[in-house]
């Protein structure tokens, strides 16, 4: 299938969805807006994207086992990889899906990222983690902020218990989270702002976890308190001596910005085409 045919299916999927979804991202956004679809395209397909991955060797090691904030394989360079892959990724930033979703969250402009910059598709595999952490304020040229989120999850018959679930911080990283289950064919859209900490739960099971992920971006900044700020991690509340160390490396970090605007080291991942 190529993305039109794919993202035809998205927008039949969202569209018997729209008035459920609404609802679900209205009654969270005053902390993180977010919401969930099941069963969201043909378990075929669904498990064709899943088998389509490619082997964690053939994918970029972001961080490692002794990391502090996080522990994952990704790869944005989606020519290098089943073309299934690419289209699945690129059938979400149709004009026409992004015009339901603009309307479901409320936001007055949203745009896609063809560059995949920090999107694309990611592995994790037992004892990897996500720390909490909020995303990059902007896309790679900061001239948009970054508002969503997308993550499509395809590992057939993940349990909770296998850990990897996404986690969603609406009190704080102080407060007890909620726990957002990675199911198979699932899609989560979630707001990223100055207080969407969210993290992903150590993978306890000897098994892939699989997911195909998307950034939206907008004219504005979806709380009027947002300011530029990289990527920043916490410990969890069990982590105190972890999190001290995060904080210093977020203020570092952000301090070498102000220098470099854009960054002293580019990104791999991103699309390079």
């Amino acid at each position: 299938m190529n993305r039109l045919d794919i993202a035809d299916l998205i927008i039949a999927k969202i569209t018997e969805q729209a008035e459920t979804v609404k609802n679900m991202y209205e009654s969270s956004v005053s902390n993180i807006g977010y919401f969930y679809i099941d069963n969201f395209l043909p378990v075929d397909l669904a498990t064709k994207i899943h088998d389509a991955f490619p082997s964690y060797n053939d994918m970029m090691l972001i961080g490692g086992k002794y990391n502090l904030r996080e522990y994952k394989y990704v790869t944005a360079q989606m020519n290098d990889h089943h073309p299934l892959l690419e289209e699945t990724i690129f059938a979400f930033q149709d004009h026409r899906i992004l015009a339901l979703i603009k309307n479901i969250c409320g936001i007055d402009s949203l745009y896609p990222d063809e560059n995949l910059y920090a999107g694309g598709i990611s592995l994790m595999h037992q004892g990897q983690f996500l720390n909490p952490h909020l995303d990059n304020s902007h896309e790679k040229d900061r001239k948009q902020w970054r508002v969503l989120n997308l993550l499509y999850y395809v590992t057939p018959d993940w349990q909770q218990a296998n850990g990897g679930n996404l986690e969603l911080w609406p009190g704080g990283i102080e407060n007890k989270q909620l726990t957002i289950d990675s199911s198979f064919n699932r899609l989560i859209v979630m707001a990223t702002h100055d207080g969407s900490w969210h993290s992903v739960s150590p993978i306890t099971a000897d098994k892939n976890r699989t997911c195909v992920s998307n950034y939206y971006f907008s004219d504005d900044a979806l709380k009027p308190t947002d300011q530029f700020h990289v990527t920043s991690f916490r410990g969890r509340p069990e982590q105190g001596v972890r999190d001290v160390a995060l904080q210093a490396d977020n203020a570092l970090r952000q301090s070498v910005r102000k220098l470099f605007p854009l960054g002293m080291i580019k990104t791999k991942q991103i699309y390079k085409k």
